[in-house]
């Protein structure tokens, strides 16, 4: 996220963009933390827990993102593609460290 600050600086887009995104990081990932503190047993219940969890988070970003739209346009597409990148480059970090370490 603040690898794209400065991006935000000189193309001269709304900050907000990257301030709404960045909000929007961390609280998916504070949910994501809590659900996966939660179900640590391996069980049904743990996995149902963790399927709901991705589903809420899914659409109150999209109901976030949505609600910005309809106020401004530009404020949600720079939120957007920079929620985008991040979890893009976030993937790649993941799919590096899984697939790059040691068997």
């Amino acid at each position: 996220m603040l690898v794209a600050l400065p991006v935000f600086v000189l193309a001269g887009w709304p900050f907000g963009g990257w301030a709404l995104a960045a909000v929007l990081w961390i609280g998916v990932h504070a949910l994501d933390m809590l659900a996966r503190t939660r179900t640590r047993d391996g069980n049904l219940a743990a996995s149902a827990v963790q399927i709901f969890s991705l589903l809420f988070k899914s659409l109150g970003l999209l109901v976030v993102l949505f609600a910005t739209a309809a106020s401004s346009p530009h404020l949600a597409l720079a939120a957007a593609l920079t929620y985008a990148l991040a979890f893009t480059f976030e993937l790649g970090l993941s799919l590096l460290a899984y697939y790059g370490g040691t068997p």
